[in-house]
C-alpha cells in the first residue's frame, strides 16, 4: 500500500532556529533545547495554517475597510453582472441568496466590515465610505473586472509553494499516484472518463444535447454521467464570475478544471458553455491532453438567423429590442472552433440523431467500456477484453515440436479439431483452452462464466487454474461473458493412464491423422458426466440426436488445458482463403472502414430473401448514423449432421453472389460484405446454442447479429421422446433467449421478417397486404424438391402458380450461377465423395515412394497399390534373406499415430490397402486414443479358420498382424526387415488374432532390443500399455473387451512357431501343396488369389 502524507510546511529548520555555535557547544543545555525546538516544530506546525489564515482574513478586512469609490465600483460590478445574469436566463441572485457586494459601517475612526447580521438587515445600497487610497477618478465595473482578471492571471501564473502530494513509497510498494490508478478503476467502473465540451451560441441546442445523452447513457446504459453548464455552475462554483472577458475566461478555466477532475474519476462529463474565445477552449483542451484524458470539442454549427428563430428565452428578441447588449454571437465576439472533433448542425439534424452521433464517436472510441480498445474503432471488445491469438510464434515453433515429440499424446477427434481451432483463433474468448472443470459448471448452469481480467478481486486467470471445487476467494469475479455451450476434450483411460504415469506437465494433441498440432499444459482431468452435460445443454431426451451421440461416444474422462497451436489449422480442401482468424477478420473489417459489423449466418444457400435482408439491415444502421456498416457472411464451418447443405456447395453459393453484386436482387455488395467461414461445429441445441453463434460473432467484431426462426433447432430423431421428426424447440424461443441471455453485452439482435416473391418486378420482399395475389412463398422445402429436379428459370412476365408442376424456377429467387451450384449438388446428392460436408483435414498421408494409389485419403476411394508386387499379401517374401528367420518381411498399412484403420482387402484385385469400414458403411477409426506402434501384416501368412488354437478358437481368415514397437512411423506401403520379439494371441469376438511383435532393424533401439525382456528394459511399461489397448481399444466404440489368452508374450520361438505355421496355411490357400480351394474354408472362394505367386500364372 502507498504511504501518503501532507508535504512540510515552509518552516526554518532547528538549526536555523538555534542561538548560533553557543547552542552546538553548550551540551548540558542541549537536550533542553533540544525538547523545546521540538514542541516549537509542533507548534508551528499546528498553528501556521491558522495564522495565515488570519492574516489572509485581515488582509481582505483592511483592503475592504479602506476601500471607498473602489467598493462602490465593485458593488456596481456585482450588481451589472447579477443583470447580465438575468438577461441571459439565470434568476436574481439577489433574490435566490446569491453572493452580494458586503456593505462597510462608519465606526468614527475609519471604516469596518459589517457584521453579518448587518449584512442581512442592511439595503444594497447602503452608502460606502470614500476610499482615501483609490485614483482620482474611480473605476468602472468592467474597469474593476478588467482588474481582478489580471490579479488572477497573475496568480494563477505562480505555481503554488506547498501542494498535497504523495511521499514516496516504501521499497516494494506501490509507486502509485494520489489515487487509483486511471487503468484500475475505469476497469472496475465499466468505462472511462472523457469530456464532450459543447460550445456554440446561445440556443444551439448544448443543454437540450447534454440533458438527452445524459439520459440514454445513464439510463439505457448505467453508465456515469454528469453536465457541467452555466445553470450548476453559475450558482456555485462560478457564482462571482461576470461576463467580462476575463471573467468568462476564468469561467471557462474552472469548468475546464472541473471537468478534468471528474473525467479523472471516470465520469463522462458533458460540458455544455458558450465559451466563445478559442484560446481559452485551446487552453481547456491542452490540460486534458496533458493529463491524458479524452477531450471532445463538439461545435454546434447553426446560423444565428436560425438561431433567432429558435430564441427559447426570448434573448435574441431582446437584444433586436436593444435591451440587451453585449450579447454573445451579436455584439460580442464568437471564435469558431477551427478543428472541433464534432461539428453537429443541429438545425439539420433531430435530437435524436444528434444523441447518436454523440453516443457513437463515445462508443467508437471505447470510452463507454473500462478496458483499453483493443478492437478496431467502432468493433466491439471480445469478451474478456483480450483478442486471443494462442499461436506459437514463430521463433519458437521448432522448440515447441521438439518438445511435443516428447509428450503424452491426446487423440483429438476431427470435431474435437474444430473446437481447438475455435479455442486457438479466439473465437471462444476468454477461453484459452479446453474447458476445466470448474468452467465447465458455470457454463452448464449460467450459459456464462465469470471472469476478472484486471484482478479488481484477485480472480485474474481464474479460468486457467486448477479447478478448485471447496475452496472460493472473498470476492467473485466482477464480469460475467457468455459462454453457454461446454468445450470439452475426451479420453480414455487409457489416456489419463499415460498422463498421469508421464510425469510430465503437458501433453500433445494428435488428430486422427496423425498430425501433432497443439500442446495442452497443465492438464486437469475429470469426470465425463456425460448424462449432465447432456440434459443440461440440450433439455431434450433424444438418443438419436446426432451431438448427443457424439458426447455418448467420447472417453469417461474430460481434460481440461490451456492450448497452444503449432501452427495454423489448415484443411487443405479449398477453402482455406475463407478461413480468418478473429485478428484476421478485425484487419478486414479495419481495411473496409467499417463503423459497425452486423454478421449473418448461413447453414444453407443464400437466396434472394436473404439478400434483402442483409441488406436492409445495412440501410437501417445507416439510418441510425453509421457511415460504414459492413456486412459478414459468416458460413458455418464446422461439423454439421450428415443431411446438411455441404460447406464447399454453400461456400461456392456465396462465392457466386458475391460475384453477382448488385446487378441481381439475389446479389450482396462486395465492397460492403466480408465472407469468412466460422470454425466451431454445430450441436444442434436450439436456444442454448444461438448464444454462442452470437458471442462468437461479437468475439470476431460484429456489434449486430441477425437471427432467424428456430436457431440452431433440428427435428428430433425417431429416438426422441417427445417431438419424433417434429422441431425440438419452438421456432420462437432461440430469438427471445438471446436477447436476454447473460453476458450478451450491448450486442443487439435484427430478427428476420417474412419475405416473398413479388411477381410484379421479381424482387424478393416483404408482402404488401393491399395485394397478395402478387406475392408467392418459396419454402426451403419447395426450393430443394425445384433443384433436384433440375429447374430452369420462369419467364420473368409469366410466373406460373405451381412451380414445381412447371419446373421452372423465377429468375430473381437466387443469382443464376448460384442456382446452378444448388442443382448440380441435388442432382448429385448420392455421390458423396463429390462434397465437403464440413471442415475435415485433407492430408498427404506419408506414403513409401515405391506406391501408387487413387482416390483420397480418408475416403472409401482410396486404394494403395505397390509398383513392385502385384498383390501387398501374396508377393513379398515372407522373410527378407534366409539367413536370420528371425527376421520377417513387415508391411505397413497404418503409420504409428495413424487412427484410420487401413488394411489389405483381400477380395478386391490386387489387394490394394484401402480404408476400413464399420458395419453401418461409415469410415472406421481407432478411437481409444493415438496409437504408440506401427501396425501391418506379415506377407505369404494366413490365419486359417479351420485351425483351432490352444483355446479352442479359430484364425481370423487373414493375413497375421505385426505390431512394430520402434519409435519412428513407418510409411504406409513401406516393405520393412523387422527382428521378432515374441507375440500375443487375442481373442477377439471368438477368433483367434494373433499379434507378432516386433521392432524394425532401422529403429534407433533394434541393436538393442532383441527379446521381451530388452523391451522392457529399454521401454518400461510399453508393454502395459499394449496389453491394455489391445484387450480394451474396441470399447470406445461401445463393443466389448477382448481378451489375452496370455498375459504373458509368447517367446521369440513361440512366435516363430506361429509364423511358420500361418505361412503353411497361406501355401496351402495358394495351392503351393496341391489343396484345393474348396477343400478350405467357404470365405476363401472370394479371395483374390490371382497374383503369379499364389493361384495366377507364372
Amino acid at each position: 500500500m502507498a504511504k501518503y502524507a501532507y508535504a512540510p510546511l515552509s518552516v526554518d529548520d532547528r538549526r536555523g532556529r538555534s542561538s548560533g555555535g553557543a547552542a552546538a557547544n553548550a551540551s548540558s543545555s542541549h537536550h533542553h533545547h533540544h525538547h523545546s525546538d521540538v514542541q516549537q516544530d509542533h507548534l508551528v506546525q499546528e498553528r501556521m495554517p491558522m495564522c495565515i489564515g488570519l492574516c489572509v482574513l485581515l488582509a481582505i478586512v483592511y483592503v475592504l475597510s479602506k476601500t471607498g469609490d473602489g467598493a462602490t465600483a465593485l458593488h456596481q460590478n456585482v450588481r451589472t453582472s447579477n443583470e447580465q445574469l438575468q438577461q441571459h436566463g439565470y434568476p436574481n441572485q439577489q433574490q435566490a441568496g446569491a453572493y452580494e457586494s458586503v456593505p462597510a459601517t462608519s465606526t468614527g475612526g475609519g471604516t469596518t466590515l459589517a457584521s453579518p447580521t448587518t449584512i442581512a438587515t442592511t439595503s444594497s445600497k447602503t452608502p460606502l465610505t470614500d476610499c482615501p487610497v483609490c485614483p482620482a477618478n474611480p473605476q468602472s465595473g468592467d474597469n474593476h473586472a478588467d482588474l481582478l482578471g489580471q490579479l488572477r492571471a497573475a496568480a494563477l501564473a505562480k505555481t503554488p509553494p506547498h501542494i498535497i502530494e504523495c511521499s514516496a513509497a516504501s521499497a516494494g510498494e506501490s509507486q502509485a499516484a494520489c489515487h487509483l490508478p486511471a487503468a484500475t478503476r475505469f476497469a472496475a467502473l465499466k468505462q472511462k472518463g472523457a469530456v464532450l465540451w459543447m460550445t456554440g451560441c446561445s440556443g444551439a441546442g448544448k443543454t437540450t444535447l447534454a440533458t438527452a445523452l445524459e439520459e440514454k447513457l445513464v439510463k439505457l446504459y448505467g453508465k456515469h454521467v454528469y453536465r457541467l453548464d452555466g445553470d450548476n455552475l453559475r450558482t456555485g462554483l462560478n457564482r462571482d464570475l461576470g461576463f467580462s472577458e476575463a471573467d468568462r475566461a476564468e469561467s471557462v478555466r474552472r469548468t475546464g478544471e472541473l471537468a478534468t477532475l471528474f473525467a479523472d474519476a471516470g465520469v463522462v462529463t458533458l460540458v455544455g458553455l458558450i465559451s466563445p474565445y478559442r484560446a481559452d477552449r485551446d487552453a481547456v483542451r491542452k490540460r486534458h491532453e496533458d493529463q491524458g484524458i479524452p477531450f471532445y470539442e463538439v461545435f454546434l454549427d447553426v446560423p444565428v438567423e436560425e438561431l433567432k428563430k429558435r430564441d427559447p428565452k426570448g434573448q435574441y428578441a431582446r437584444v433586436e429590442a436593444g435591451e440587451l447588449k453585449h450579447f454573445t454571437c451579436i455584439d460580442d465576439p464568437y471564435e469558431e472552433p477551427l478543428h472541433p472533433e464534432i461539428v453537429l448542425k443541429t438545425h439539420e439534424l433531430a435530437i435524436e440523431e444528434s444523441v447518436e452521433i454523440l453516443f457513437r464517436t463515445l462508443e467508437r472510441d471505447g470510452i463507454l467500456i473500462g478496458a483499453p480498445k483493443v478492437s478496431p474503432p467502432g468493433l466491439p471488445n471480445p469478451d474478456g477484453d483480450e483478442i486471443v491469438d494462442l499461436h506459437v510464434p514463430d521463433a519458437l515453433k521448432e522448440e515447441r515440436r521438439l518438445e511435443a515429440a516428447t509428450l503424452p499424446k491426446v487423440l483429438i477427434s476431427d470435431i474435437e479439431l474444430n473446437w481447438l481451432q475455435t479455442i486457438g483463433e479466439g473465437w471462444a474468448s476468454p477461453l484459452k483452452g479446453f474447458m476445466r472443470e470448474g468452467t465447465l459448471l458455470e457454463t452448464l448452469h449460467f450459459n456464462s462464466i465469470l471472469v476478472d481480467p484486471f484482478n479488481l478481486t484477485g480472480n485474474a486467470g481464474r479460468h486457467t487454474r486448477q479447478s478448485d471445487l471447496t475452496h472460493f476467494t472473498p470476492r467473485p469475479a466482477p464480469d460475467r461473458v457468455s459462454m453457454s455451450v461446454p468445450i470439452t476434450l475426451s479420453c480414455t483411460s487409457y489416456t489419463k493412464d499415460a498422463i498421469e504415469s508421464s510425469g510430465k506437465r503437458a501433453v500433445a494433441l494428435v488428430t486422427q491423422m496423425g498430425q501433432t498440432v497443439a500442446i495442452l499444459r497443465d492438464p486437469e482431468i475429470y469426470a465425463h458426466r456425460k448424462e449432465e452435460i447432456v440434459t443440461r445443454m440440450f433439455g431434450v431426451i433424444d438418443p438419436g440426436h446426432p451431438y448427443i451421440k457424439h458426447i455418448y461416444a467420447g472417453g469417461d474422462w474430460l481434460i481440461g488445458g490451456e492450448v497452444e497451436l503449432l501452427d495454423r489449422i489448415r484443411y487443405n480442401d479449398g477453402l482455406d482463403q475463407w478461413r480468418k482468424s478473429v485478428t484476421e477478420l478485425m484487419q478486414e473489417f479495419q481495411q473496409k472502414g467499417a463503423d459497425t459489423v452486423y454478421a449473418f449466418q448461413t447453414r444453407n444457400p443464400t437466396h434472394a430473401g436473404h439478400a434483402y435482408l442483409m441488406r436492409s439491415a445495412g440501410e437501417d444502421l445507416r439510418k441510425q448514423g453509421y457511415k460504414k456498416p459492413v456486412l459478414w457472411l459468416s458460413p458455418l464451418g464446422g461439423w454439421t449432421k450428415e443431411d446438411d447443405v455441404p460447406l464447399d456447395v454453400r461456400v461456392r453459393q456465396h462465392e457466386q453472389v458475391l460475384a453477382a453484386g448488385t446487378t441481381h436482387p439475389g446479389g450482396l455488395d462486395p465492397e460492403t460484405t466480408v465472407m469468412a467461414i466460422w470454425p466451431a461445429p454445430m450441436v444442434y441445441a436450439g436456444p442454448t446454442e444461438v448464444e454462442f453463434h452470437a458471442k462468437s460473432r461479437r468475439v470476431g467484431g460484429a456489434s449486430y447479429f441477425v437471427v432467424g426462426r428456430d436457431p440452431a433447432g433440428m427435428k428430433g430423431s425417431l429416438e426422441a421422446w417427445a417431438h419424433r421428426d417434429e422441431d425440438l424447440y419452438d421456432g420462437d424461443h432461440g430469438r427471445y433467449v438471446l436477447q436476454n441471455s447473460p453476458g450478451i453485452g450491448d450486442m443487439q439482435m435484427l430478427s428476420f421478417t417474412k419475405v416473398m416473391y413479388d411477381i410484379t418486378d421479381n424482387v424478393m420482399k416483404e408482402p404488401d397486404e393491399s395485394r397478395p395475389d402478387d406475392f408467392i412463398s418459396i419454402s426451403g422445402t419447395k426450393m430443394r424438391a425445384l433443384a433436384r429436379q433440375g429447374a430452369t428459370p420462369c419467364s420473368a412476365t409469366n410466373i406460373p402458380t405451381d412451380l414445381l408442376g412447371a419446373n421452372c424456377v423465377p429468375s430473381g429467387f437466387m443469382v443464376p450461377d448460384g442456382w446452378g451450384t444448388v442443382v448440380d449438388y441435388y442432382s448429385h446428392i448420392e455421390d458423396s465423395t463429390r462434397w465437403i460436408p464440413w471442415s475435415r483435414p485433407q492430408i498427404e498421408p506419408l506414403l513409401d515412394a515405391g506406391v501408387t494409389y487413387d482416390g483420397k485419403f480418408g475416403t472409401q476411394t482410396f486404394q494403395l497399390r505397390s509398383s513392385q508386387y502385384a498383390s501387398w499379401w501374396h508377393d513379398p517374401p515372407l522373410r527378407p534373406s534366409k539367413a536370420d528367420e528371425t527376421i520377417i518381411s513387415y508391411v505397413s498399412e497404418i503409420p504409428m499415430f495413424y487412427t484410420p484403420k487401413l488394411e489389405v482387402r483381400k477380395n478386391w484385385p490386387n489387394n490394394p490397402i484401402v480404408q476400413d469400414i464399420n458395419k453401418d458403411g461409415s469410415n472406421r477409426y481407432y478411437t481409444y486414443g493415438t496409437p504408440f506402434f506401427n501396425y501391418g501384416l506379415i506377407p505369404q501368412t494366413w490365419e486359417d479358420p479351420n485351425v483351432k488354437s490352444s483355446t479352442g478358437y479359430g484364425g481370423d481368415n487373414d493375413p497375421l498382424d505385426v505390431i512394430e514397437l520402434g519409435s519412428a512411423q513407418l510409411a504406409i506401403g513401406s516393405i520393412t526387415p523387422c527382428r521378432v520379439l515374441g507375440s500375443l494371441e487375442l481373442i477377439d469376438e471368438g477368433e483367434t488374432d494373433h499379434k507378432i511383435l516386433c521392432i524394425a532393424l532401422t529403429d534407433k533401439d533394434a541393436s538393442s532390443i532383441k527379446s521381451m525382456d530388452d523391451l522392457e528394459r529399454v521401454k518400461p511399461g510399453h508393454m502395459d500399455r499394449l496389453r491394455d489397448w489391445l484387450k480394451r481399444y474396441k470399447t470406445s466404440d461401445g463393443k466389448l473387451e477382448n481378451s489375452l489368452a496370455s498375459e504373458t508374450p509368447k517367446t521369440v520361438g513361440e512366435a516363430l512357431a506361429v509364423i511358420n505355421e500361418t505361412h503353411l496355411r497361406w501355401r496351402a490357400l495358394c495351392g503351393h501343396d496341391g489343396t484345393s480351394l474348396y477343400s478350405l474354408t467357404s470365405t476363401a472362394s472370394e479371395f483374390w488369389l490371382d497374383s503369379p505367386n499364389c493361384r495366377g500364372k507364372k
